[in-house]
């Protein structure tokens, strides 16, 4: 069945007809080619050669421009990557930053709910730092430590733990220290820190 064309595709046709006419009348074959060298005095022997030359220089420019392509792309995807990095990082460090210390004791291992102000060095006891965080990132463990600072200012016992998935925004943690008959008695403190940054603190006396 023969195919009919409408008035818009018989005026596109006369139009792509047109167009492959000039591309076709513009191109030169070899013979011709070899004639406009003679012209030039230009030996046309080297017709060949020159071919092959300029084929390997168009299939260089190709190549190259497909290489500027993969480069780019590979430059946008680094540039995304570091983007995303960073966002994640702020979002991470933002998310840190809100956490605090609600509440804060001292207690022996067997807690009765207080807060210990002075606590006699010669039970040789295992003291605990209560601290109660809010504003803790649900799904998270968090890097905290603590300091245990004698009289003199020196500190002598660090510990540095990483608490459990956290599954709720007001969340528990601990740090322990024994305290031998030999401590240096005096005015104590410990301090507890998150990722480096210092949450709280308390002072208690060893007598």
């Amino acid at each position: 069945m023969t195919q009919r064309l409408t008035q818009e595709q018989l005026s596109q046709i006369v139009t792509e007809v047109e167009g492959l006419q000039l591309r076709r009348e513009a191109e030169l074959d070899q013979q011709q080619v070899r004639e406009i060298l003679q012209e030039l005095n230009l030996p046309p022997e080297l017709l060949d050669e020159a071919l092959i030359q300029l084929n390997r220089r168009q299939a260089l420019e190709v190549q190259q421009r497909r290489n500027r392509w993969i480069t780019s792309g590979v430059v946008v995807i680094i540039v995304v990557a570091i983007a995303s990095t960073i966002f994640f990082m702020q979002q991470q460090s933002f998310t840190l930053s809100r956490v605090s210390a609600q509440q804060d004791r001292i207690t022996l291992t067997q807690d009765n709910g207080g807060d210990l102000k002075t606590i006699s060095r010669q039970t040789n006891p295992e003291v605990l730092y209560r601290v109660t965080l809010k504003d803790a990132p649900l799904g998270k463990k968090l890097a905290l430590s603590c300091n245990w600072i004698d009289p003199s200012g020196q500190i002598v016992k660090q510990n540095n733990y990483q608490t459990r998935e956290i599954n709720t925004s007001v969340w528990d943690t601990q740090c322990r220290y024994t305290i031998n008959p030999a401590a240096t008695v005096g005015n104590w403190q410990v301090q507890m820190f998150l990722e480096g940054r210092q949450i709280s603190d308390a002072t208690f006396e060893v007598k």
